[in-house]
């Protein structure tokens, strides 16, 4: 019998959707046979979460951002990689990217998700600096995993030269479905916007937006739900029609309390909370960023997406919905059914074992044994 291959997932930052795709993947890689390791800093959610799924978790300790400390950060990662002897390495998000890659430096089978470019997030010379390392990196990567074809377009277009594999990204329809609980709501037209208080996710445009909403929708109330180093300045800027209900580890009662979910963002190579929302059988606006096209049924394009950075256009659609109940009706159902369809969690998590698949040129099967009783993705 050969020994299963022992996966190391690397992770910074260890809150919100890359979390989320970390521990799915960690969820669905054990029981399919493999070993999985995680190597992430404390706080957060990702730890926690992934302990209690019975994976191995090994504290190391790095910044959200490079800066000073990235040499140090490296070496630890590069003595953490020595002790675990994994078979390969995927590294999620810029930083755990970086660290990664020179860490290994091609000595083991590299996958890197960039879950949006860091370049993206930079202006001026911190951008072209992203853009020169992402360049460079990618030779340190045996494969470069998008979670949409924008997302690669972006990178290609950039002069990133990879290996790449798309795999769009996929979300639990039996946690996300329309029936449940729901979220204390009072009353009059609810919309909420889930995630994390910062600028990438664009809650400043939407509190532009939101006055003319109100002047339209009588009684409108708008959520943000999450928390993040935004938090103390949008509250500030906010009117009193607009609750900060924290972070929470059930986003799903408040997508089923919400008439509209929004989610204004500046990037993202696709984000979940709008599949999350779909599956719950929400209308969704979302802002034309690389992956928001590809997450929507074709046919809610004109009602749900919106240039990004326009408050006017977010104001008008948002309007457009909350005033029009059949057609949220109807764009709810159609995106359960397309979520269902197109971005199934054991879909996305099966397709990126078949990367490592291709990468190490073994199956779960061949490695856990035909009398395991191990699920192992079939050859």
């Amino acid at each position: 019998m050969r020994i299963a291959p022992h996966i190391l997932h690397v992770a910074q930052p260890v809150e919100g959707g890359v979390a989320r795709v970390v521990t799915d993947l960690a969820a669905a890689q054990l029981a399919a046979g493999l070993r999985v390791t995680v190597a992430c800093p404390r706080g957060g959610t990702l730890a926690y979460d992934v302990r209690a799924l019975g994976c191995r978790v090994l504290r190391w300790d790095a910044t959200r951002s490079p800066g000073h400390r990235l040499p140090g950060e490296v070496r630890r990662l590069a003595r953490l990689v020595h002790d675990v002897r994994p078979d390969l390495v995927h590294a999620h998000s810029a930083k755990a990217g970086l660290a990664a890659r020179l860490a290994v430096r091609g000595a083991l089978p590299t996958v890197f998700q960039p879950h949006a470019w860091s370049f993206e997030a930079a202006d001026g010379a911190a951008a072209r600096l992203a853009l020169a390392w992402e360049r460079f990196g990618a030779r340190w990567a045996a494969r470069v995993l998008c979670v949409s074809e924008a997302e690669r377009r972006t990178g290609y277009r950039a002069g990133i030269t990879a290996r790449w594999r798309v795999v769009p990204n996929g979300v639990d329809t039996d946690r996300f479905r329309p029936e449940g609980d729901s979220a204390r709501s009072g009353a009059g037209p609810l919309v909420v916007c889930v995630g994390r208080l910062c600028r990438q996710k664009g809650q400043d445009v939407l509190l532009r937006a939101w006055p003319e909403v109100v002047r339209q929708v009588a009684g409108a109330r708008l959520v943000m739900v999450g928390d993040g180093p935004d938090a103390a300045r949008l509250r500030a800027a906010a009117p009193a029609s607009v609750e900060f209900a924290g972070g929470t580890p059930d986003t799903a009662a408040w997508y089923r309390a919400a008439d509209v979910v929004v989610l204004p963002s500046r990037w993202e190579g696709m984000a979940l909370a709008p599949l999350e929302a779909m599956a719950c059988a929400r209308p969704v606006v979302v802002t034309d960023v690389d992956g928001a096209a590809e997450s929507l049924p074709p046919a809610h394009r004109p009602d749900c997406l919106v240039p990004s950075e326009d408050p006017g256009a977010l104001a008008r659609a948002l309007t457009a919905l909350l005033c029009d109940e059949p057609l949220r009706s109807a764009l709810g159902a159609r995106g359960r059914s397309h979520v269902l369809h197109a971005h199934d969690l054991q879909r996305a998590t099966d397709a990126v074992t078949d990367v490592y698949r291709e990468l190490l040129g073994v199956s779960c099967a061949q490695a856990a044994g035909p009398n395991e009783g191990r699920k192992c993705i079939p050859t």
